[in-house]
């Protein structure tokens, strides 16, 4: 009720700055209505625990949107609304929230450190222009840390780091810095240092401007002086800034030719005009030759003014997006990408929405292009969390989230119409720099879907609630693409599968308290996969009479092991079949994949899903007249006869597993580890504690959280994250089928 309270009134004072002229939201500064170059979509992305809720709720809280301060472990932050989150005090699902810093428009987006919700940050990277990479001082890049910057990477997403927590005693920023460069592979490019004395943060150096920043505690941080430092009175403090000013500099002239030009030109490192690094450190960031780093101490109320300042200098406005040339190909219509879905009780399901090009308007029609369906938008919402304030339209480059769109799933592009779809199509075929291949996977929702590694069974209380549990998994997996909900027609039992143990429990914990639904839960199951160890080929022929029609199919086909390609079918090109091959009609064709996916869903040994099998088809005949459907049969019936005759090997998870341990127990923690089939990849020290990499399997890590606090004393802590699958040794696999069905 608190932050509800907060919020409304907060929503007064953002109502205030923002104006409706000609139905749309316009940010209007004092040259009237600006562009979307002072418009920011950035996301905040760290490892668990690093600051990410907390930073921002200070910059909502300095940018007057919110009129006091939230903490995590009060459970009572804005952008963690969830009662999950609260009471764990971790970020499950990712938030928006609209604020207005300078002129300027942020559009922010707070994303989950766990690894079981990594798909949350997955969809929300697609749709950012920039990113606030967040560290904990004390122990720079950690497991996760990694993980989004590749995903980041992955987007060609430019970012600033943000080294937090820097009043602990035993953060060190240098050793942050030296991290980042080491471990991100990426040029760090340090824009402060801190002041330390005793251990204690007492300010922060900007080496840009040579000015010492002091934040007082009696205004939480909202005023802050910027003092010029001087040979005279602070001899230290300003040679250490003036030697990091020239390091800076050399680095930018490095990697950034225009800058290079002026030093050549001036020739000196110290007189270059802090304007002209400025425009270098962005020139840097945007082109992702380096990253910008900065520090602080979010909750102490230091330095985040600072950081909401280079979110404006560094990071990108829409119009420099990089996936903009595709987006122009709808011209002045609208392309709108949806990025995350979710269920609110009073409004229904809300779709939030990048908007790339054009308007979306309220009560205006949107057209699917994945689903190829019309829906009408009835609400149109800025976004504080749960929050939500109704306009009736918001122009591109903006964040929106709608109210009323039944189909759209997250990845989902929206348009005006049919026609806009095809004309930018046409649009984009014409480009020369851009291939076929990029077209279709434009035109699709093309996201990463990670595989789960976790499943169990669910079950509702009783038959009378059977619909309303239905209701909730139908909800809940359109809001989370990496939950699946699948029925098992062998047993009849509802199966979810999910990314860990966390997310299970989540989700068990969301049907109970959001749709009342006492469900029950099986035992948690590790998601084995199976794949064949042979080659094998041969040519499958069926015929088949319906009424008085008579159909016939004649295929060839061979499997190929250890396959890791992305698409499962091979067509045979070869000379002596190239001719067949070509001369499949595309209606055929869709109808020999969908046998291919029907096969690859279940295993012949224990029904696991299928990887690393390649299967190539040779040779397609059929009798005219033959239905799809038998096509599609009888292609799955070949591919299992064949996987019958080749051997069949059990796959199993194995997992990046990275331990935080005090040093005296870590030799406690490292015994352990054998026993759990682990291989050390590599042992790091962090201070008074070590830090541990290895792979294991995820089979021998069920309850490892508890044992873990048992061998340490509570003083570890450590992360998972899926890397790749691997084949069992007979012995494991013995163990595993036992376990599975029970019998030996």
């Amino acid at each position: 009720m608190l932050k509800r309270r907060l919020i409304s009134t907060s929503w007064c004072k953002v109502q205030k700055r923002y104006t409706q002229k000609n139905s749309k939201v316009i940010v209007k500064d004092e040259h009237g209505e600006h562009a979307v170059a002072k418009i920011r979509n950035i996301g905040i992305l760290a490892h668990i625990d690093a600051g990410k809720t907390t930073t921002t709720e200070r910059m909502l809280f300095y940018s007057g949107l919110i009129k006091s301060m939230g903490e995590v472990h009060h459970g009572n932050t804005v952008t963690d609304y969830m009662d999950q989150e609260r009471e764990r005090g971790i970020t499950i699902t990712s938030a928006a929230v609209t604020y207005e810093w300078k002129n300027h428009r942020i559009n922010l987006i707070d994303t989950p450190g766990h690894i079981d919700f990594t798909m949350e940050v997955e969809q929300t990277l697609r749709v950012l222009d920039g990113a606030v990479v967040i560290l904990d001082g004390s122990a720079g890049v950690e497991a996760q840390t990694l993980t989004v910057y590749r995903q980041a990477d992955k987007y060609n997403i430019p970012r600033i780091i943000y080294v937090n927590k820097m009043d602990r005693l035993d953060a060190n920023f240098d050793a942050s810095v030296k991290s980042i460069e080491s471990k991100l592979h990426v040029e760090a490019l340090p824009t402060q240092f801190p002041i330390k004395e005793q251990g204690l943060l007492k300010g922060i150096v900007d080496v840009i401007t040579l000015e010492k920043m002091i934040f007082t505690k009696d205004d939480k941080g909202m005023k802050f002086t910027r003092l010029k430092l001087c040979n005279e009175g602070d001899k230290s403090l300003w040679e250490m800034a003036v030697e990091k000013r020239r390091h800076l500099t050399d680095k930018l002239s490095n990697i950034d030719d225009k800058l290079a030009e002026v030093i050549i030109e001036q020739e000196s490192l110290d007189s270059i005009a802090p304007q002209l690094l400025i425009d270098s450190l962005y020139r840097a960031t945007i082109n992702m030759k380096g990253v910008p780093v900065l520090l602080g101490s979010s909750y102490k109320n230091v330095g985040v003014q600072p950081l909401m300042d280079s979110v404006l200098l560094y990071l990108p406005s829409p119009d420099k997006n990089k996936y903009l040339k595709y987006y122009h190909s709808f011209d002045k219509n609208l392309s709108a990408r949806a990025f995350k879905v979710v269920h609110d009780k009073q409004r229904g399901p809300i779709t939030f929405f990048r908007i790339y090009t054009g308007a979306m308007e309220k009560n205006g029609k949107v057209y699917n292009i994945q689903k190829e369906i019309s829906e009408q938008v009835t609400k149109l919402y800025i976004a504080c969390a749960d929050d939500y304030e109704e306009v009736s339209s918001i122009n591109s480059g903006n964040i929106a989230a709608v109210a009323g769109l039944k189909s759209v799933t997250t990845g989902d592009l929206l348009t005006t119409n049919a026609s806009a779809v095809n004309r930018a199509k046409t649009n984009l075929a014409s480009q020369k720099d851009i291939e076929p291949e990029e077209v279709e996977n434009f035109f699709t929702s093309n996201s990463r879907i990670l595989e789960p590694v976790f499943f169990c069974s669910i079950e509702a209380p009783s038959l009378s609630s059977q619909a309303a549990l239905e209701s909730a998994l139908q909800q809940l997996e359109r809001e989370d693409s990496s939950l699946r909900v699948t029925h098992d027609s062998d047993t009849g039992q509802t199966v979810l599968a999910g990314m860990g143990e966390l997310h299970l429990e989540i989700i068990k914990e969301r049907i109970r308290s959001e749709f009342k639904v006492d469900a029950d839960l099986g035992p948690l199951q590790i998601a084995y996969r199976e794949t064949i160890t042979d080659s094998v080929r041969d040519t499958f022929s069926s015929e088949y009479t319906i009424g008085k029609s008579k159909h016939s199919v004649t295929v060839t086909i061979s499997l190929i092991p250890n396959y890791q390609g992305t698409e499962p079918l091979l067509l045979d090109r070869s000379p002596d079949y190239i001719a067949n091959i070509d001369a499949i009609p595309l209606k055929m064709m869709k109808a020999v994949k969908t046998g291919v996916k029907s096969v690859l869903l279940h295993g012949p040994k224990l029904s696991y899903p299928v990887i690393n099998m390649g299967i190539k088809l040779h040779w397609l005949e059929y009798k005219p007249g033959t239905s799809t459907t038998i096509i599609t049969a009888a292609v799955a019936q070949c591919i299992r006869k064949l996987m019958q005759r080749s051997s069949i090997q059990l796959l199993e998870p194995i997992m990046l597993l990275e331990i935080v341990v005090n040093e005296q127990y870590s030799s406690g923690v490292m015994a352990d580890l054998p026993r759990r089939r682990a291989e050390i990849q590599n042992i790091d020290i962090r201070g008074q504690n070590k830090v541990i990499r290895c792979l294991a399997p995820l089979a021998e890590l069920l309850g490892y959280s508890t044992t873990l606090r048992i061998l340490s004393s509570g003083h570890a802590t450590f992360s998972l994250e899926f890397d790749h699958y691997e084949q069992l040794d007979p012995i494991n696999e013995a163990e595993a089928i036992r376990r599975i069905t029970g019998f030996n």
